[in-house]
């Protein structure tokens, strides 16, 4: 069903033309040092969500508003353009993933363009193309030179669903789902590329401290997800297996471990199961790592320890993971929260080794050991029972017994691993390496490049299996005959260095200009999804920090400010097909028009906040756009019946009314702007739309004066033009403006806003306080209300009692003569102000509250239809006066 108002299909399609004819959203290679605002590029499935229709309006608001604060914005738009999806769906329809991929391209770019998205579509990047993806094999190459990039035999993630490897970032949750289909991971040995992202663990660590434009959620998620721990390596002898290291980060506790554990992939454990049916049977069948609790089997084995030479026994356990540590672990039941659940269940001796630090440090008495029965003790503390090291603390004690021990030594782990990147499907890059008999993997030479994939066949598993004819090449060392690698890259190496192209989209003799990246990079303003904390976000600043060592990139972290947008939901749940609960975007469009969808987005909850999508809502931000549109084409019209009848070059004397409009309209160019700034569009959106409703009541109530309206006008427009552009720029011509609105200044003030936030503060109050004072004593029809402004003597003493920090305040007042004059009024205020110091804080002066309160009497003329009076303390009553405060001036109803 259409609805009421002005016509926004037409008023959008006008106004994109035109910014397409004008290129105004176009910034050229010689800009210096343009404000680089970007949303997180998508991946083409086809139509665009309300996910992507929130993240990409706080993008485009941002760079409008930085546009209009004068700033040169480039703020590009491209596709993450490979992917299994694409390869499914072109298998489903018999058709190939090329097609498939620049339908949907097509698609969502045009439902871009209807939303008003100002991007500069001249630097479109799609990652597909042979002419983008020529760089990741460039950049492959570079890595492999720098010796970055191994080959090896290892175990894999692998999702039997898709058909590939998947990196540990791409294994989600407790029970290691597929991060794209969900279907429960499986580990599989085989030979993989990887990028040696490890050999940055250390960088990558320390460096978020850095970030401080960055949430402090996603900066933790990635130190946890790096994972460093600093310890100790010692070896333990496993009787007919030789020396076996274990990794530990208290080695204080050894005197404590009572068994040893190993991962059931670890070698050993393979060995034995061969020939040992119990270990056999668990190892294959009973392991589970992601159970509830820890599982184990005794292996016959004993374990040395090395420190007290004593015999303990070796399980093969599944809370031991091959991946963490050395796949081996001194077991300490007493201070291990999982050892402790696993030396219950299995019976083995819990002793303690660690007590708790004594309340007396400096007593000669070792504590005594903690009750451990129940639950291990975790913290530091005391060595007990240890021999030579008992009565240590717990950080000496690791010191000295890792310095005494043989074969031990201080090391570092991390749970971060090295990125697999291969990928046993066709719909991405192939890997630049081939295969020959005697040379080995061989790099593909950088004139040889693009390796183009060859036409997509329709097959199981990966296609370029079956692709003979292009498998087969030359080596290029030795000229014999070799064989194509056909792995493909992860697609998260195209994201990792695409902000880059941005740059320089048609280079065609690097992946991007050095010069203007280190100019433009990094990037200002970076927006999209908390889901990509520990891949994308991690890689990138990985690809950005070897670019740096190896092209000689100035910068070493890619994203100055990271905003994590929340999510769009219905109900509180996720908007999804499988719920059935999505909203289409284009269906508001067609309905409401893109600005009432940007708008109500940004308007509805801070950026990284989620928030429930509203039809009721949608509905409402609507008919605030029809209202503004009329109000303004009532004015331009000359509907309006302006003081003076003047048309804002007229000399009209401006009233307390037109001074109280005046005024806010410069509060909300002080606050709007600051938000702005700070990405919180919903504040920035309540000041202009709280400020076209006092011009709609001003227009009410009085005649305004016609530059003060005006002015008003001018500035809602401009303050709405980053979220509601096409209108903005309908309204804007309207009120007979020259040029675009999306180029025009930001409006300005000279009012801050602590003097704004005091001014509201006390006209808030004051109404609030009539309000109460009418109902508490029932007053129907007051016949005056007359608002009584404090003495100036009780500014100063409240300016006074702000700066002290005296113990004595009514001591510090007094010693003011003009205060002390005022004998026990001063005296009962000083009292007041003494027992609330730590609530006061600072208002306006008392002139300035007096202006204020006249230029606002108006608000409470309309509400309660009744005159008010402001008045200054010398020309009241004095019953009266001596109710007034600063911020709270005295009320008195006539009835």
């Amino acid at each position: 069903m259409s609805q009421e108002g002005y016509d926004h299909a037409r008023v959008e399609e006008r106004w994109q033309e035109a910014w397409d004819d004008a290129s105004v959203y176009h910034v050229p290679d010689d800009a210096e040092d343009p404000t680089y605002v970007l949303g997180m590029y998508p991946y083409p499935s086809g139509k665009l969500h309300m996910g992507h229709v929130r993240n990409y309006t706080i993008t485009d608001a941002y760079a409008r508003y930085r546009r209009m604060r004068g700033d040169d914005v480039l703020h590009p738009m491209g596709w993450d353009a490979f992917g299994l999806p694409a390869e499914n769906a072109a298998k489903e329809r018999d058709t190939n993933p090329r097609d498939w991929t620049f339908d949907c391209i097509d698609t969502m770019k045009g439902q871009m363009k209807s939303m008003g998205f100002g991007y500069d579509w001249d630097r479109e990047v799609t990652t597909c193309t042979p002419g983008y993806y020529r760089w990741n094999q460039w950049l492959f190459r570079r890595f492999h030179e720098a010796g970055l990039v191994e080959r090896r035999d290892a175990d894999v993630n692998w999702c039997p669903s898709c058909e590939t490897v998947l990196a540990d970032e791409q294994v989600e949750g407790d029970d290691e789902l597929c991060w794209r289909c969900d279907t429960p991971v499986e580990t599989r040995e085989l030979d993989q590329w990887f990028l040696k992202i490890t050999e940055y663990a250390d960088e990558l660590l320390e460096a978020i401290d850095e970030l401080e434009g960055w949430p402090d959620s996603v900066r933790q998620m990635q130190r946890n997800w790096i994972g460093r721990q600093y310890g100790s390596e010692v070896d333990f002898e496993i009787e007919g297996h030789g020396t076996v290291t274990a990794f530990t980060t208290r080695i204080d506790t050894i005197h404590g471990a009572t068994f040893f554990a190993i991962a059931p992939d670890h070698p050993i454990a393979r060995e034995l199961a061969e020939t040992d049916d119990a270990v056999h049977e668990f190892v294959h069948h009973e392991a589970d790592p992601d159970g509830d609790e820890p599982n184990g089997v005794e292996t016959g084995l004993t374990a040395t320890n090395p420190v007290t030479g004593g015999e303990i026994p070796v399980y093969v356990a599944d809370f031991v993971l091959s991946d963490v540590g050395t796949g081996a672990l001194m077991a300490v039941p007493a201070h291990d929260e999982r050892d402790h659940a696993f030396a219950t269940k299995k019976g083995v001796e819990i002793r303690p080794v660690i007590a708790p630090e004594p309340d007396d440090p400096d007593g000669e008495t070792v504590p005594d050991a903690p009750d451990v029965e129940a639950e291990a003790f975790t913290d530091d503390g005391v060595v007990i029972d240890s021999g030579e090291y008992t009565g240590l603390d717990s950080e000496t004690a690791r010191e000295r017994i890792t310095e005494d021990t043989e074969g031990a030594s201080e090391a570092t782990q991390y749970r971060l691993r090295d990125w697999g990147i291969s990928r046993q499907r066709y719909w991405g890059t192939p890997i630049p390496m081939v295969h020959c008999d005697d040379c080995g993997a061989v790099p593909v030479p950088d004139e040889d490049l693009p390796v183009e994939l060859p036409e997509f066949i329709n097959t199981t598993g990966n296609p370029l299996d079956a692709a003979d004819e292009w498998q087969a090449t030359t080596c290029p060392e030795c000229g014999a005959p070799a064989t194509r690698e056909t792995d493909t890259m992860d697609t998260f190496v195209d994201s990792s260095w695409y902000f880059l192209r941005y740059v320089s989209p048609d280079l065609d003799e690097a992946p991007f200009d050095l010069d203007r990246a280190n100019d433009w990079m990094p990037v200002d303003q970076y927006v999209g999804g908390i889901e990509h904390a520990v891949m994308h976000l991690l890689y990138s600043r990985f690809f950005t920090k070897v670019l740096a060592d190896e092209e000689g990139l100035d910068h070493r972290e890619p994203f100055t400010n990271l905003l994590a947008q929340g999510m769009v939901q219905l109900e509180g749940e996720k908007m999804s097909k499988s719920k059935g609960n999505v909203v289409s975007p284009q269906r508001i469009v067609d309905e409401y028009g893109a600005d009432t969808a940007r708008l109500f987005m940004m308007e509805a909850a801070q950026p990284e906040r989620d928030f429930d999508w509203s039809e009721e809502g949608v509905r409402s931000t609507h008919r605030f756009l029809t209202r503004l549109n009329d109000l303004v084409e009532a004015y331009a019209a000359g509907d309006v019946t302006l003081a003076g009848g003047g048309t804002g070059a007229d000399p009209v004397d401006r009233g307390e009314i037109d001074d109280y409009v005046a005024d806010e309209t410069d509060a909300a160019v002080a606050i709007a702007g600051a938000e702005y700034d700070d990405l919180t569009f919903n504040v920035a959106l309540r000041e202009a739309q709280d400020l076209v409703g006092t011009l709609r009541s001003y227009r009410e109530y009085a005649d305004p004066h016609p530059a003060v309206f005006e002015r008003g006008l001018d500035v809602a427009v401009r303050l709405l033009a980053p979220v509601a552009p096409h209108l903005g720029e309908e309204l804007w011509e309207t009120l007979g403006r020259e040029g675009f609105v999306a180029e025009a200044e930001w409006p300005t003030t000279s009012v801050d806003r602590d003097t704004v936030e005091r001014r509201r503060r006390l006209v808030t109050n004051t109404r609030e306080d009539v309000r109460d004072i009418i109902d508490v004593a029932g007053i129907e029809d007051p016949e005056r209300i007359d608002v009584v402004v404090a003495p100036d003597w009780k500014y100063d003493a409240l300016a006074i009692a702000i700066d002290s920090d005296a113990d004595n305040l009514i001591s510090e007042l007094m010693a003011e003569s003009h205060i002390r004059d005022q004998g026990d009024a001063a005296a009962s205020y000083g009292q007041d102000l003494q027992a609330n110091r730590e609530a006061l804080r600072e208002t306006l002066g008392g002139d300035a509250e007096y202006d204020a309160l006249r230029a606002a009497a108006w608000l409470i003329e309309r509400e309660f239809d009744a005159p008010v009076r402001v008045e200054r303390a010398a020309d009241a009553d004095e019953d009266v006066v001596r109710k007034a405060e600063p911020g709270r001036p005295a009320i008195d109803i006539v009835e």
